[in-house]
């Protein structure tokens, strides 16, 4: 068992997904090194969720990955943009971690010029994160994180002050799981979706900022 692996089974997947709040997500890709901080994630758990893909065992060839091993990747497509979900727990069991919003980290200045526009609205949503990480397809899906060019830093570069849990978004208000407290995010962090800006914090809701990497 590697150590994605580890980290991503042995714990309730609530817990994972707010343990990666702080943590860094890395793209090694053609444009070189690109990396946000994650400040926001969506807990998914499996078949009996009606907000998962895998919601009454639901399983083809599309939600396959889903079904993998804990730290492998699933790409989604919504609306031609794609999604990186990361899977929790043991082999067959069909939960995951939507990553939902990153402050740019390395490679800043690429991340908005793949995006065309600067601020919050570069990666504050799972279809903007990857696109200003220039990822546009489905090539990632399947592939254990271990061996990806995407991958999650298991050492925390930052500590969120406050850590805010509520519903989760875009998903089906008429689920019977849709109002659930399972979307996790850094309290004033302005790279959390669908936020106002006034509820902005100086620090992004670390317990330390780094200005001069900004």
């Amino acid at each position: 068992m590697d150590q994605f692996n580890r980290f991503f089974s042995g714990r309730p997947t609530t817990t994972i997904a707010q343990d990666l709040l702080g943590h860094e997500l890395v793209y090694q890709g053609p444009q070189g090194t690109l990396s946000g901080i994650i400040v926001e994630t969506e807990a998914y758990l499996g078949i009996d969720d009606s907000a998962s893909h895998a919601f009454g065992n639901r399983h083809t060839n599309y939600t396959a990955s889903l079904y993998g091993n804990p730290g492998d990747l699933y790409i989604y497509q919504i609306r031609g943009m794609v999604c990186c979900d990361i899977v929790a727990q043991a082999a067959g069991e069909p939960q995951g971690i939507l990553i939902r919003g990153l402050e740019p980290w390395q490679g800043v200045q690429q991340m908005a010029t793949n995006r065309k526009t600067t601020g919050p609205n570069v990666s504050n949503g799972p279809a903007k994160l990857m696109a200003a990480l220039g990822i546009s397809d489905r090539q990632l899906d399947g592939l254990a994180m271990s061996a990806a060019p995407l991958q999650i830093n298991l050492t925390a570069i930052k500590t969120p002050l406050k850590v805010d849990a509520g519903p989760r978004i875009g998903v089906n208000p008429s689920g019977k799981d849709a109002q659930r407290p399972l979307r996790f995010t850094v309290h004033g962090n302005p790279y959390v979706s669908h936020t106002k800006r006034r509820d902005d914090r100086a620090d992004h809701g670390w317990t330390t900022y780094d200005r001069a990497t900004h």
